[in-house]
């Protein structure tokens, strides 16, 4: 019942989130611990839920059950659907708040947000320049350092502190 009556006497200690299970909070821990103990058995990739790994292995099965009513484009899951189809309706919800561009994914205004900030969260490993993009980061690594795709990879996914 706590769900629906918006108590959450369980909190983090960490970062104040709170919850209305005590499994919430306990699955939330593992944000910070980094506890990541479901694994992939086909790939090795390591989930903190067990959900997530549930929808990992649609990556591996191939099952993309959600389809787009206009274009038949079939997704693995539906939040993926749901951004799609903003292809089609051309709706944007996330509106930049300093110039007013719109974006259909919450990720591409984060990103966006850093052109006027200058943040720039993500360093290379080997010279310290730092990027707004990952997708910079990478190109960084391979254009100036030389390294291959499969080895930045690894080393792209980690924002600076």
């Amino acid at each position: 019942m706590r769900a629906h009556s918006g108590d959450r006497p369980y909190a983090c200690t960490i970062c104040d989130k709170a919850f209305s299970t005590s499994s919430g909070l306990k699955t939330h821990m593992r944000t910070h611990s980094g506890d990541r103990p479901y694994n992939c058995t086909t790939c090795g990739k390591t989930f903190s839920e067990s959900g997530t790994l549930a929808l990992h292995m649609r990556t591996h099965s191939g099952d993309r059950p959600y389809n787009c009513s206009t274009c038949g484009k079939a997704f693995s899951q539906a939040s993926g659907l749901l951004v799609h189809t903003r292809t089609h309706t051309g709706d944007r919800p996330y509106a930049c708040t300093i110039c007013d561009k719109a974006f259909s994914k919450s990720s591409n205004r984060v990103t966006h947000m850093r052109t006027h900030t200058g943040v720039r969260p993500y360093a290379c490993t080997t010279c310290g320049k730092a990027f707004a993009k990952t997708s910079n980061l990478a190109r960084h690594r391979v254009q100036v350092h030389g390294l291959e795709q499969e080895r930045w990879r690894r080393l792209v996914n980690a924002p600076v502190p």
